[in-house]
């Protein structure tokens, strides 16, 4: 069991390590690309690469997330949190991974329904907000993951 854990710890790592940087480059890219021109030659190119490349790597987070939760016996923690550091880091980050889900499903199925296409409105606010959204959420449940390397 021991080399199924340390497998599945650096699958987390590498899947952790693209989510987040994947997650930053298309932040930045969304900045600076300001040019709606090139924003239409750009994003229906980089869009579905990087989309489908994130889900697969937020499965891999979550399979693998609950494995270590599992090997580590944190569901029960999780289910009675009792106030130690580790019970607070891990109902935050179970929180912020739940978040973190359902707003990359909001961006994933507009992106793709929309990919070439106009937006509308709403559209364009629910895909702009939820993008940022999981940018920040990334920061926040990286730093929980830090948290609770350091106890276990």
């Amino acid at each position: 069991m021991g080399i199924l854990k340390e497998a599945m710890f650096h699958i987390h790592l590498i899947m952790a390590i693209s989510w987040i940087g994947g997650s930053v480059f298309m932040f930045v890219l969304g900045i600076t690309l300001r040019d709606k021109k090139a924003q239409q030659e750009v994003y229906p190119h980089v869009g579905p690469i990087f989309g489908w490349f994130e889900v697969v790597a937020l499965i891999a987070l979550l399979i693998s997330g609950f494995y270590l939760g599992a090997y580590y016996d944190l569901f029960k923690v999780l289910l009675h949190p009792n106030g130690t550091a580790i019970s607070d880091a891990i109902v935050k980050k179970a929180i912020l991974v739940a978040i973190l889900t359902a707003a990359t499903t909001v961006h994933f199925v507009i992106a793709y329904k929309t990919n070439g296409k106009e937006r509308t409105r709403v559209q364009n606010i629910l895909s702009r907000s939820s993008s940022m959204l999981i940018f920040f959420l990334n920061l926040f449940v990286m730093h929980y993951a830090i948290v609770l390397r350091d106890i276990l």
